[in-house]
């Protein structure tokens, strides 16, 4: 992957933790070195596990001197490759030239240990250097393709494909989206799994809603971003507002948003109404997902091309049995079906989604009624133990055991 520990990716972190619950043991190799602020609790014993180094180091020098001098065309050639499959991207062909070395290093080091198979998280760097691991060594890879991974810039994606023993993509949106790239061929190694939530973890509680006079809480939770829509939410609040509507937003996550979203809630009159959580590790979050009565989850795409696959947020809260309110929008139709398993609006309609959210607040039967459906499809379609056990099945099927 390309940050570890990162606290956004609890999807990675859950992954991982399950398939080696299946028997499969897994080592970690992030791109990048990550020194969070905070982490989940559940990521502390991996640290000490993952293969973590900077860009460039004496080792990875010393590793990349080494293949140069043992076998300079299969080097020199995956390098011109590399850079050949992503010409014309600065964002891929720069990223490709940084990690390139400690490519080199990863393959010396996974050959070494006895690693049979290499799985990146996201169809950008992670991906491109698998396929660089692949050429070096001979293991075998796959990898996920989440959400702006894939649909923010597809460089290099069908070199990527074709040298894959599988592809993982969390949404039928996703898998349509690289068969629509890489063409028919690729048809039989493009399957559909979807991200898990530990619904043992992420349940309903039980309580009755409402609670003893309170204004009800919409409650919102991804990084303070672009693409999470948390302007369009606030905009949403004020308009409800502006109805007589009581509720409370609570908005749990960080990021480069956090300023901006700040000066919106307070020149929208809305103080009094609109709180910010900061960070949250996953027991936080089911601990705010026990307090709230909606999830607004108003995805949008970005001016420069990023969108959500499937939102981890919505997905836990309705195993929580919270009604959500969802963006028509990438592979979200998946998961929510529109006044069956939570409601759909377009994404960056602020009217449509404060009507959304006060028909919650308002009809307390339809959210019920909502939150049922949408706990069964989760434990139906995106349970993490069967859905990390397919992947360990795959894992073997690909290392040859």
């Amino acid at each position: 992957m390309s940050r570890f520990p990162k606290l956004s990716e609890t999807f990675v972190l859950d992954e991982m933790r399950a398939v080696e619950a299946q028997g499969v043991r897994v080592e970690v190799y992030p791109l990048q070195i990550e020194r969070p602020a905070k982490m989940h609790p559940e990521a502390g014993p991996w640290l000490g596990r993952a293969h973590r180094a900077p860009l460039l180091s004496w080792p990875i020098l010393a590793s990349n001197l080494a293949w140069l001098a043992r076998q300079p065309w299969r080097y020199l050639g995956t390098l011109a490759l590399l850079l050949w499959h992503t010409r014309g991207s600065a964002r891929y062909c720069a990223g490709g030239l940084a990690f390139f070395p400690k490519a080199v290093w990863f393959a010396d080091r996974m050959s070494a240990e006895g690693v049979g198979h290499v799985h990146a998280h996201f169809a950008s760097h992670p991906a491109a250097v698998a396929w660089v691991i692949r050429r070096l060594s001979g293991i075998p890879y796959s990898f996920t393709a989440h959400g702006s991974d894939l649909h923010r810039d597809r460089r290099m994606l069908r070199q990527k494909v074709s040298a894959a023993t599988f592809v993982v993509a969390i949404s039928r949106f996703n898998q349509r989206i690289i068969l629509e790239s890489c063409g028919s061929d690729a048809s039989g190694k493009v399957a559909v799994i979807h991200c898990g939530v530990d619904l043992g973890v992420f349940r309903p509680d039980g309580r009755a809603s409402g609670r003893n006079g309170q204004a009800p809480v919409v409650l919102c939770i991804g990084t303070l971003h672009e693409v999470k829509g948390q302007r369009h939410l606030i905009e949403a609040c004020r308009l409800l507002a502006a109805r007589g509507i009581p509720f409370a937003c609570r908005l749990a996550g960080d990021g480069p948003d956090r300023e901006r979203l700040a000066r919106q809630v307070e020149r929208a009159g809305l103080l009094d109404r609109v709180s910010f959580l900061g960070a949250l590790t996953h027991d936080e979050v089911r601990d705010a997902l026990r307090q709230a009565d909606v999830v607004a989850v108003p995805s949008v795409p970005t001016r420069d091309g990023r969108r959500e696959g499937i939102p981890v947020a919505l997905m836990e809260a309705m195993a929580c049995g919270v009604p959500v309110v969802g963006s028509r929008l990438s592979g979200i139709p998946e998961v929510v079906e529109d006044a069956e398993t939570g409601l759909l609006v377009e994404p960056g309609d602020p009217a449509a989604l404060a009507d959304a959210l006060e028909r919650l607040l308002r009809d307390r039967e339809l959210a019920r009624r909502l939150a049922s459906s949408g706990r069964a499809t989760i434990e139906r379609e995106f349970d993490l133990r069967s859905n990390a056990a397919r992947l360990a099945d795959r894992f073997r099927a690909g290392a040859g055991r």
